[in-house]
């Protein structure tokens, strides 16, 4: 069986990321990963949640052509914004080091956006968390970095890991907002798409 949505219908995760297919499995759904290269850029008008939501929409679209009509594909997307900028997936250790510079001390929001698509209709969600950091030592930030190569991770960082345990003194909004999929709202949508 390949999924147990309402509708009958068969469900597509288009996300390589390891934390969306864990999250999306602990919500009980069985599914498909079927992911494909996506043109990530955007208008640079758009803002926070603008922006995660064309890049959800995006990578929704590579795969529509290819959709079955009983399938349904879930795409999402996320990012760090932080005193007006935003901080997207470090390239290397040097680049992660600075944007946790950044963070220690201070409180960011993390916009996660999903879009749920078939070939008849989409549905896009956004959803935000204000998280608050500590101050980092230098030490702490060459660890991190050092051990858990935090590369494919908006911001430099995941909640659910060393940084996460040590750092974040206040989180607003949802713990799995910031994991990469707001799976109290991922579930609702699918319920009812």
């Amino acid at each position: 069986m390949f999924s147990n949505l309402p509708s009958g219908k068969r469900l597509i995760l288009g996300s390589g990321s390891p934390r969306r297919k864990e999250l999306l499995q602990g919500l009980g759904f069985t599914f498909e990963l079927r992911v494909r290269e996506t043109d990530e850029s955007y208008s640079d008008d758009l803002r926070e949640g603008a922006i995660t939501e064309a890049i959800c929409i995006q990578k929704a679209a590579v795969l529509l052509p290819d959709l079955q009509p009983e399938e349904v594909v879930l795409t999402a997307d996320t990012l760090v914004w932080l005193d007006g900028e935003m901080l997207a997936k470090p390239a290397n250790g040097v680049e992660a080091e600075n944007m946790l510079k950044q963070l220690s001390g201070k409180t960011h929001r993390v916009y996660t956006s999903f879009c749920i698509a078939s070939r008849e209709k989409q549905v896009v969600v956004t959803d935000v968390a204000a998280v608050s950091f500590s101050e980092l030592s230098e030490n702490d930030i060459k660890k991190y970095v050092t051990l858990f190569k935090p590369f494919d991770k908006a911001g430099a960082y995941g909640i659910q890991e060393f940084i996460g345990y040590i750092a974040i003194e206040k989180l607003e909004g949802s713990f799995y907002t910031v994991m990469g999929l707001p799976t109290h709202l991922v579930y609702k949508h699918l319920q009812d798409f």
